[in-house]
């Protein structure tokens, strides 16, 4: 035996060394919950912000003043139209998987960085009051007199913050996060329809039932 070496020892593991473990279940359950809530209460902020009043003001008219004001629907529809589509892509988040679910987390996220940037945008907006000036005194070149804005348009603006950190979260953990069941999903291949149970001519419930299923109780197995 004298031909055969000696294997080298193997050194052993070190201490705290350990294999990779996968990510735990209850981490990507609780990022899929924040993502869900973050979302639906941004776009949630968002719809009711748009439907309140961002400005207001007077114009003169007749030698008296009528008060002016515009909701965030008046200023622009953009932060409204943005929260819908992020209500639509969190649902769709679950109906997609691998790159599209990256291609609808990269959407929520523009949705909510998008109703942002309108919001702040129209936090200092007059066009739409003073659109209401000229309808209401019949001069195209009237213009709105103590133009005032509310605090809604910074509303709508956070709600937007949370559209876009969901879909942050979306874009990191989404790929963790469970998808539909298979057995909600159509795969083209034809079902295999079960077998028809048996009856008794002698039950008549039996009889019936077969004759519910549309088929034909007096046909031989």
């Amino acid at each position: 035996m004298g031909g055969v070496s000696a294997l080298p020892p193997v050194p052993p593991p070190r201490a705290g060394a350990a294999p990779d473990a996968p990510a735990a279940p209850g981490g990507a359950r609780r990022s899929l919950a924040a993502a869900l809530l973050l979302g639906s209460a941004g776009s949630t902020a968002v719809l009711l912000a748009s439907g309140r009043i961002w400005a207001e003001g007077r114009a003169e008219v007749g030698g008296g003043t009528v008060a002016l004001d515009a909701t965030g629907g008046d200023v622009t529809g953009v932060p409204s139209a943005l929260a819908v589509v992020a209500l639509a892509a969190l649902v769709a988040l679950f109906a997609v998987r691998r790159g599209g679910r990256l291609l609808v987390s990269a959407l929520l996220a523009l949705s909510g960085a998008g109703v942002v940037a309108a919001a702040l945008l129209g936090s200092s907006d007059r066009a739409a009051l003073d659109e209401a000036a000229a309808r209401t005194t019949g001069d195209a070149a009237a213009a709105v007199d103590g133009l005032t804005h509310t605090p809604w348009p910074y509303a709508g603006a956070a709600g937007g913050l949370l559209i876009l950190l969901a879909g942050v979260l979306a874009l990191r953990f989404g790929a963790r996060w469970p998808a539909m069941s298979g057995r909600y999903e159509r795969d083209g291949t034809p079902r295999r329809r079960p077998a028809p149970a048996a009856v008794d001519p002698d039950r008549p419930e039996d009889l019936w039932k077969a004759l519910d299923r549309g088929e034909d109780p007096t046909r031989e197995a």
